[in-house]
């Protein structure tokens, strides 16, 4: 029977989730439509919002509800998450915050694409998409099995009723809206399931968790320590190339902002993972079979997923109880939001505009990124409610992010100069059926190749093999690169065998000089060529604009002043259209006169 306290509390939280998420959208400026006022709040996060919404990059719906799981099953040692994605944050602020945010981009995907070029960024766009809408799944399918525990709501009535609210305040305010509702959550999350712990601890079935009896600590074992090195750098870096991550970085107002946030962000992830912990723990202390819960003892694994909200109900009164429910729903909610938003931009500019549409209106695109927020909404509920293993496909889609896209993002963003479009495609072919040959047991795959130390009995790869499959891909796109840089710079291959047009093959449409005899046509044309240059090396387009990139970043360095970088700009310009005026003078007759001019 439906508990209808639980109901009235939770719809009251959704009707005030529902309201701040209206409210944040109406900040948005008046007829602003741009792609930056809605994808990145118009660049103007202050600095108190963007630390709620920088923590909750990481702090959902999965991460307290595994968090209390892994310490109720393996113990503190193997609770990973909370230092794995706080140390992803302070990597992230250290090596990538500062110079994505510098080149002022929209997306994670847009460096890909300036040095990949735009096909090969729509290839790197579908493991970014996958882990955005399975973990978009996955969190909604928790919340479904949270209310059908404390309220006895049906799954598929709660799942559908959350990603509605969550699609439609996303839909109006674009992320003012995912931002803003991302205070409220991690406050909610915070004060509900700290107002839970005193009444669970005290509990009388609980016992005192310092007793012998009672190991919620945990141990690693010499067995399994490259298998927990593996997962840890799969969580620290794996971390990292997340448009989730990057919409937060890239809507700060400066680089410099970006980087305090992913700091301040990383140290409330810490502080977060306390009071899952302690519910952990406390779960770990408990006899089960001795409260009102009346499954099966020892939980099986369906039970231990759902560790969270079986404390709050069997070992709270009703009123906690609601409290520790809403703050359930807040933490799932703080993440299907923003996960829709991501995988809808990702999608709008870097597949459906750089591809499909380059000459598509600001408008155009918002409507498409409207669009996509409805669909890939409806995609993440869909799975919630049908597929049973979403986790586990996160889980895949997870891998494939650290293995694929953190190479290619470090190698673009630091080492530019030395990777290209055919190490690209190595590197995620390689990647790609490396980490698949491994096998994922939860999804049934089973392993291809059984690495050293393979566990026959669980089927384990105890070998760090995603690790090895992110270094191979690694070593293909920067070996790659340099050897067909090599064959094509030295002629052992002609220019005409450069098929991705990213070497020595420079597309036809190029800048180029016109007939000498037509004097006044060609220096309004070398003018022209100079101030595209110009244009191309401010926003990042890329050499000679080669991939059909059109402008994605549309800002100076927010470091610099306004009026400083402005004259620089100016400078540049006047500079590169007096040097080709030089050029032109030189090469065409009467060139003379034409200095003179």
């Amino acid at each position: 029977m439906i508990n209808i306290a639980g109901v009235i509390s939770i719809t009251i939280f959704y009707l005030l989730i529902l309201f701040v998420g209206i409210w944040a959208g109406r900040k948005k400026a008046e007829g602003n439509d741009s792609e930056e006022e809605v994808m990145l709040a118009g660049r103007s996060i202050g600095l108190f919002v963007g630390i709620f919404t920088m923590t909750a990059t990481w702090v959902g719906g999965g991460y307290i509800n595994g968090t209390a799981e892994a310490i109720y099953t393996s113990g503190l040692v193997w609770c990973q998450a909370p230092f794995g994605y706080a140390l992803s944050l302070v990597f992230g602020g250290l090596f990538f915050a500062n110079p994505m945010r510098k080149q002022g981009y929209v997306t994670m995907l847009d460096p890909l694409q300036d040095s990949f070029g735009e096909r090969m960024g729509g290839l790197l766009f579908l493991p970014a998409l996958c882990g955005e809408v399975f973990w978009a799944a996955g969190i909604l399918a928790a919340l479904g099995a949270t209310l059908a525990v404390i309220i006895d709501m049906e799954k598929e009535t709660s799942v559908i009723f959350s990603a509605c609210i969550a699609v439609f305040y996303t839909l109006f305010g674009g992320l003012y809206s995912v931002a803003y509702t991302d205070v409220i959550q991690l406050f909610c999350i915070f004060i509900g399931l700290w107002m839970c712990i005193p009444f669970a601890w005290s509990n009388p079935h609980v016992k005192p968790l310092s007793g012998m009896e009672v190991d919620w600590i945990g141990e690693i074992g010499d067995k399994k320590f490259w298998f927990y090195c593996d997962y840890g750098l799969l969580l620290i870096f794996g971390g990292i190339p997340w448009q989730v991550y990057f919409q937060r970085v890239l809507s700060s107002k400066t680089a410099g902002r970006a980087q305090i946030l992913s700091y301040v962000a990383a140290f409330g992830c810490l502080l977060m993972a306390i009071p899952p912990v302690l519910i952990g723990a406390i779960a770990k202390a408990t006899p089960w079979n001795e409260t009102g819960y009346s499954g099966p003892w020892p939980l099986t694994a369906e039970e231990t997923s759902m560790i969270l909200p079986m404390v709050l109900q069997y070992l709270t009164p009703d009123f906690v109880s609601f409290f520790g429910l809403g703050a359930v729903s807040a933490a799932v909610m703080s993440s299907a939001d923003s996960s829709v938003l991501s995988a809808a931009s990702m999608f709008a500019r870097n597949v459906y505009k750089l591809i499909f549409r380059q000459r598509a209106s600001e408008m155009e695109i918002i409507w498409v990124m409207r669009v996509g927020i409805i669909v890939v909404g409806i995609l993440a509920t869909a799975m919630a409610l049908t597929i049973p293993s979403i986790y586990g496909l996160w889980s895949m889609c997870s891998d494939l992010v650290y293995v694929i896209l953190f190479p290619q993002l470090l190698m673009v963003v630091h080492f530019k100069h030395h990777c290209n479009t055919y190490g690209s495609l190595s590197a995620y072919i390689v990647a790609f059926f490396v980490r698949l040959s491994g096998g994922e047991p939860i999804l049934g795959l089973p392993a291809a190749i059984h690495f050293p130390g393979y566990d026959e009995e669980t089927q384990e790869q105890l070998f760090p093999f995603r690790t090895m499959a992110m270094l191979l891909s690694l070593i293909t796109l920067a070996g790659v690169s340099w050897l067909t840089k090599f064959l094509f710079l030295t002629g052992r291959l002609a220019p005409q065998y450069d098929y991705f047009r990213c070497v020595v093959n420079i597309p036809e449409d190029a800048v180029r000089v016109g007939d000498p005899s037509e004097v006044d046509g060609e220096q309004m044309s070398v003018m022209a060529g100079a101030m595209n240059k110009m244009y191309g090396a401010a926003t990042m387009v890329g050499k000679d604009e080669r991939n059909g990139r059109i402008n994605p970043a549309l800002e100076p360095d927010d470091d610099l002043p306004a009026v400083e970088a402005q004259r620089q700009m100016q400078q540049m310009a006047l500079s590169n259209a007096a040097a080709a005026i030089s050029n032109v003078a030189q090469t065409v007759p009467g060139g003379q006169g034409t200095t003179a001019f």
